[in-house]
């Protein structure tokens, strides 16, 4: 009797530690739910532009985490994200990694653009380095305009037939210029313009609109004024190649302003 009994005792610790095999299920269930969880960090930072500008509808933020260690090849991607480009600047951002991706003596930088579309409104044109030695976890991002791809039918010199479905003042000369990329310039009639338009398509926003300040009669400072605001009013813009005229529209659609080939 004292033999067995012996047995069974040696044997008890062992069978204490063996799990059911719902047991074991079960925690591989909980390692998988919890593990990316734990292992995930974040980037976060803010993407700012220096232009006084609003941007289109649509718009968004792509923010990109890249190795660029090696010189001789493309950087490589590490994680990104995409998201509304809502409110003014700075623009803030949350950009999940994963650790594990990052290796011991490589180096790693951000990258940011502002899109609409397929069109590229803004991009870093600076490195801005991260997870080095003095690097903070908050990345500040400054994006420099991209260079527009303006349509043939709406580049070129432009003279205003009608502003605000009221006309224009006879022999005063109101003049939009829209350069290849993207430049705005011209006069209001009285005051020399520039500027800068956003293009998409058949979308188009201007701003902003800088002007000299000289002073005029009240009828040319009038049209003058009204010509500058509908300016930051347009939306999108159709054009007659035919007739070589050009139609700004508000974001109704309207037509608030007509231009002919100057």
């Amino acid at each position: 009797m004292i033999p067995r009994m012996t047995r069974i005792a040696a044997r008890q610790p062992k069978e204490a530690r063996i799990l059911r095999p719902s047991a074991w299920i079960f925690l591989a269930l909980v390692a998988s739910l919890s593990c990316p969880a734990a292992m995930a960090e974040t980037l976060s930072g803010t993407v700012s532009y220096r232009e006084r500008m609003a941007l289109p509808p649509g718009a968004q933020v792509e923010v990109r985490l890249l190795d660029v260690s090696r010189a001789d090849a493309p950087a490589a991607l590490i994680a990104e994200t995409l998201v509304d480009a809502e409110g003014q600047p700075p623009i803030p951002f949350a950009l999940t990694y994963d650790p594990a991706l990052l290796a011991e003596g490589h180096r790693y930088a951000v990258r940011a653009r502002i899109l609409r579309g397929d069109q590229v409104l803004f991009r870093s044109t600076t490195v801005h380095p991260v997870f080095t030695e003095g690097a903070e976890r908050t990345v500040e991002i400054s994006l420099e305009r991209a260079a527009a791809a303006v349509p043939p039918d709406l580049a070129g010199s432009w003279l205003a037939e009608d502003i605000g479905r009221a006309g224009v003042i006879d022999r005063l000369r109101t003049v939009l210029v829209i350069a290849a990329d993207g430049a705005v310039s011209g006069s209001g009639g009285c005051n020399r313009i520039t500027g800068r338009a956003t293009i998409s398509g058949e979308t188009v926003a201007f701003g902003p609109i800088a002007s000299t300040d000289m002073l005029c009669p009240p009828a040319v400072m009038d049209q003058e004024t009204k010509f500058l605001a509908l300016l930051g009013q347009v939306r999108s813009w159709r054009a007659d190649p035919e007739r070589k005229k050009l139609l700004l529209l508000d974001a109704d659609g309207t037509a608030i302003m007509t231009f002919a080939r100057d």
